[in-house]
């Protein structure tokens, strides 16, 4: 048994929970009832920390300092491996390939039996360039050293040296970086970050390589290519040693170093209006040179092999017979059938990895564990079934029961009854969520668990039933001839005015559809599933810009500035600098974190406080729970228009329980999804794309989803919605279905119709499992 006594993390309230070994517990529970703080903060964290405390004081100089869990008692703890949801990074050199080692895999396999052999593995990695050296060459051997001279010796990498290995060449749209008829200090230059108030304004009035009261219209050539184009220089302005950079290769290295996709959003702005990416003309967009092109096997480049879909690419490596590597082409081989396995098989080795949806990077990060031959190991997974169709759910559940066979203690969190019914042990957290959960209200089997009074047990049986009647488009988006990723010349119309849903087995081209031909129009709002950033001083209030209205709200009822009125401005506790805690470093051992006791965790100056605005001081409103603000600033001397229309969207998504202030880091992961559509839910749209909204909702809190949605369509607005939950299927006016199959066998519509047409078709596995989901309600 694993013996969790008195967890105190987050909202957890003196939990005490004895989970069997060995075996399969899910963790169920509304959406921040106290899963996430039990299994990854409590039980995953303090296993890793017990790891890390293992290794000498000088080697936990380069970890992470974990502080040990609020917890009385953890006994029965093995190694845990984490398979989250977590992005699988925004470095775009960073493919599919690179991050599971079949693309170091092949540039071995290459380099061993590639015809013509230019080199070794290096000679095909797209992150290694060809280098040129001359001079002396020292190598010391038995004390004495060997001096040689090297005239012109190439060591040769993959690198294409066009696009430096991105695949992609970038345009510069100049007007977009400055105004030419302002000068510098006029304010000139419109890159967001460059102001002359700052170090920018500094370095450029101090370089003296061009005036910075002359408009950049009257440049002469050379001052217009050193403000743009300059390479690195030393230079010291008022006795400071600075570096001088010019603006083009600065804009490269801070921000096209990064994916685009995980950008802030002014920056991406600024990058998609300023940067026009083509595929690099020389390697076309392989990222490889020509001499790393030019070595074949069995007339195929790795570049060929890289682009293709890994189904293929795993038969192509089976008709291989080479006894000489024959150990490379087994390791390679089972994970490549790994991949098939698990679902991902449409995808290719040459997919940046930014690009993954959270469901598929957590898949990708489990397929090294699936052929690990270690045992009683417990394996941690959040949701494992996000973004799968209910085709695939099956699949993902025979891994878990081969992972549990093995040996392992496998802990789940997750909300899919297909899921919670292969458990051996089901934990369900609440009885609410926030403040009102963090209590174990169930500990049992699966079938215990559908008679159990929690909300969970009541809402498990729950099916939604096909619509009696269905609302008419009121127009269409026509889309003709799409043909991004895997799409197959797609003519498809999809209808304006009603609930609209995309559906089909993951891989599909759902979101290729919606990425490649409807995202870009006038008037769309898509709300996507990238992960909301934000640090422990990042609020409910400041995301969604709700405390700006509030800041403006005290300042005029006070005749001050609404910058008292930020934690992260004047008005912070000078203390703790508005962070509310005191971090005590203690070197190798962990981080001490201790309330701030001037401020007493209120995180402003005591002056701040003594501001009032309808009787409550700044500390007391970023306290209170989205509902009981909402009441607060829609009646009486606090009445305050631009607050309650945020504050309504908050509630309108169900975040009624979260306090104003609460530290986007506290938040779930479905709390974090649905505050991430509160806030877009402001940009005025006329068509609303959600990429499953579902994501990391409880049964119960999806009939309150739907209820958004309809409300969406009655105000008069489109919505499409990419969704795989067949709650959400059976309440949709229309449905397109694509497929029948993933990768190059999907791509092609399959079914456009109502819900009850597509039942009626039975034709398709949306179809299929529509059909069995619906007829449960009926038979009950």
């Amino acid at each position: 048994m694993i013996r969790v006594h008195g967890a105190r993390v987050n909202n957890l309230k003196d939990v005490q929970v004895e989970i069997p070994k060995r075996r399969l517990t899910v963790f169920t529970g509304v959406s921040g009832s106290g899963k996430s703080s039990l299994v990854f903060d409590t039980i995953a964290a303090e296993s890793q920390r017990l790891i890390n405390e293992t290794y000498s004081a000088f080697l936990q100089g380069f970890m992470p300092s974990l502080t040990r869990p609020d917890v009385d008692v953890l006994e029965g703890l093995t190694t845990a491996i984490i398979v989250d949801q977590e992005r699988m990074g925004a470095n775009p050199r960073s493919t599919v390939g690179t991050a599971t080692d079949a693309f170091a895999m092949l540039r071995i396999l290459f380099s061993r039996l590639g015809e013509p052999h230019i080199g070794g593995p290096t000679a095909f990695s797209f992150n290694v360039p060809t280098r040129t050296a001359s001079g002396v060459m020292s190598t010391e051997k038995g004390g004495r050293v060997e001096r040689n001279v090297v005239r012109k010796a190439v060591y040769l990498g993959g690198m294409c040296p066009r696009c430096e290995g991105m695949g992609s060449v970038s345009d510069f749209d100049l007007t977009a970086l400055y105004d030419e008829s302002l000068s510098l200090n006029e304010g000139a230059i419109t890159i967001p970050g460059y102001s002359m108030e700052g170090w920018y304004g500094r370095i450029f009035r101090g370089c003296g390589w061009f005036d910075p009261d002359k408009p950049i219209g009257k440049y002469s050539k050379k001052e217009l290519d050193d403000l743009l184009y300059k390479e690195a220089t030393k230079i010291k302005v008022d006795g400071i040693n600075l570096t001088y950079l010019g603006l083009i290769p600065q804009i490269q290295k801070s921000m096209l170093s990064k994916d685009v996709e995980a950008m802030q959003p002014h920056i991406r702005a600024f990058v998609e209006r300023a940067i026009t990416f083509t595929t690099c003309p020389d390697c076309d967009g392989t990222r490889l040179s020509a001499e790393a092109r030019s070595s074949k096997i069995a007339g195929v480049n790795i570049a060929d092999l890289c682009r293709m879909q890994i189904t293929d690419l795993a038969a192509w490596v089976r008709g291989l017979d080479e006894p000489s590597v024959a150990p490379l082409l087994a390791g390679l081989q089972h994970l490549l059938d790994s991949f098939a396995e698990i679902g991902l098989g449409y995808l290719s080795l040459d997919r940046p990895a930014g690009t993954l949806s959270g469901g598929e990077a957590q898949r990708t990060k489990m397929i090294r564990h699936l052929g690990s031959s270690l045992t009683d190991v417990t394996y941690v997974f959040d949701e494992p079934t996000i973004g799968l169709h209910p085709h695939d759910i099956e699949r993902m559940n025979r891994l878990l029961l081969q992972l549990r066979d093995k040996g392992n203690t496998v802990l789940v969190v997750e909300h899919k009854p297909e899921t919670i019914a292969i458990a051996d042990h089901v934990v369900d957290l609440g009885p609410g969520a926030g403040s009102a959960g963090g209590e174990i209200v169930f500990e049992g089997t699966y079938d215990e668990l559908r008679g159990a009074p929690t909300l969970t047990g009541r809402h498990l049986d729950d099916r939604a039933s096909l619509k009696a009647e269905v609302r008419s488009a009121t127009g269409a988006l026509e889309v003709r001839g799409a043909s991004t990723h895997n799409l197959q010349d797609v003519d498809v119309d999809i209808p304006l005015g009603v609930l609209c849903v995309l559906t089909g087995v993951a891989g599909s081209g759902k979101s290729s559809l919606v990425q490649g031909s409807v995202a870009n129009r006038d008037g769309v709002v898509v709300v996507d599933q990238g992960a909301i950033k934000g640090s422990r001083r990042s609020n409910p209030a400041t995301y969604t810009g709700l405390l700006d209205p509030i800041r403006k709200a005290f300042a005029k009822a006070n005749g001050v500035k609404p910058a008292l009125f930020s934690a992260n401005s004047e008005g912070a506790c000078p203390t703790c600098n508005g962070a509310g805690v005191i971090f005590t470093e203690l070197g190798v051992m962990a981080t001490v974190e201790s309330p701030c006791e001037d401020c007493e965790g209120k995180r402003f100056q005591p002056a701040v406080l003594e501001y009032t605005f309808g009787g409550k001081d700044i500390s007391e409103v970023l306290a209170m729970p989205v509902s009981e603000a909402l009441a607060f600033f829609s009646e009486g001397d606090a009445a305050t228009p631009a607050a309650r229309k945020v504050l309504e969207r908050l509630a309108d998504v169900g975040l009624g329980y979260v306090s104003l202030g609460q530290p986007l880091t506290t938040l779930s992961g479905g709390e974090r999804q649905r505050l991430k559509l509160a806030a877009q839910m402001a940009d005025k749209g006329e068509v609303y794309v959600l990429d499953e909204p579902t994501t990391g909702l409880h049964l119960a809190d999806v009939e309150q989803l739907l209820g958004l949605l309809d409300r969406l369509v009655d105000s008069g607005r489109s919505v499409i919605v990419i969704e795989h939950h067949q709650a959400v299927m059976a309440h949709a006016d229309w449905i397109i279905d694509l497929g029948p199959g993933a990768g190059h066998d999907g791509g092609r519509v399959v079914f456009e119709g109502t819900p009850a047409g597509l039942v009626a078709d039975g034709s398709t596995l949306t179809g299929q499992h529509l059909a069995a989901y619906t007829g449960a309600s009926r038979n009950r």
